[in-house]
């Protein structure tokens, strides 16, 4: 337990340091360390990295870092979809998807091995070089991509309520590529569009699914979540983000195939 509590700090540094990554590690944290199951976990991550993420993007909004154009072109379809995929698509997944011999594919084992494959995608786009990011600037004016932009938003929606990942390392490319962001505004912008989306998918996860919330659990780990992230905010000036992105993603690549190993091999 005291573990699980430990690393809830370090998805709110991770968030503030690189605006992305925390929800790569709560589930996992929720479901190995604090012994909740994949379904459940999955809405736990979805307040926990809600919360957190609004917290940075009060920050950012301060800092004058959060682009509201794009959050509204984005975060329109994305709340969409992150509602109707909690709400209407997880829980039409049956409980047995799949068993052949000794195998049996359950729905939470099918939840985690999509998130594991996230993870493999995510830490790939978090270890190879960004050159987009690079040639973006502070001064950079934004071009919009408006229709790009609104089917990844729709696209990222999706992920977020199937697997309660914010999506963060998919919006940032998102954002410096087809937004034209300078990346500090990227982040700050992607902060806001994972609170909005997060909060969505909690509200489907509450009212459709029926899930017992242990808001004790829930609450603690959000507080020290926050408590990371400005944390993480604090930090990121001290050193760079390009190495600890490219750190952060071979641990999460690392997450990905343990994840994988596990639920195939040592249920």
């Amino acid at each position: 337990m005291l573990a699980g509590y430990f690393l809830a700090v370090l998805v709110g540094v991770s968030l503030g340091l690189i605006g992305s990554g925390g929800s790569i590690l709560t589930v996992p944290i929720f479901v190995y360390i604090l012994g909740v199951d994949p379904v459940s976990a999955t809405g736990y991550s979805l307040f926990v990295v809600g919360i957190t993420s609004l917290s940075g993007g009060i920050k950012s909004f301060y800092l004058q870092k959060i682009e509201f154009k794009t959050v509204l072109l984005f975060g329109i379809p994305s709340i969409i979809t992150v509602y109707l995929t909690r709400a209407y698509l997880i829980p039409t997944i049956p409980e047995n998807i799949l068993e052949t011999g000794s195998f049996q594919l359950t729905r939470p084992v099918f939840l985690m091995l999509i998130f594991a494959v996230i993870m493999v995608l995510a830490s790939v786009s978090m270890i190879l070089p960004c050159k987009d990011c690079e040639k973006q600037t502070d001064s950079s004016t934004p071009g919009f991509n408006y229709l790009m932009i609104v089917l990844m938003g729709a696209l990222i929606g999706t992920v977020t309520g199937l697997v309660g990942a914010g999506g963060g390392f998919l919006i940032i490319p998102v954002l410096v590529f087809f937004a034209k962001l300078p990346m500090k505004s990227a982040v700050g912008t992607s902060l806001l569009i994972i609170a909005i989306n997060s909060a969505i998918g909690f509200i489907g996860f509450v009212t459709h699914e029926h899930s017992v919330i242990d808001w004790g659990l829930l609450l603690k780990f959000t507080v020290l979540a926050i408590a990371g992230i400005f944390a993480g905010i604090f930090l990121s000036g001290k050193f760079s983000g390009k190495k600890l992105k490219t750190g952060f993603g071979f641990f999460v690549l690392v997450m990905g195939f343990y994840i994988i190993t596990k639920e195939l091999f040592y249920k």
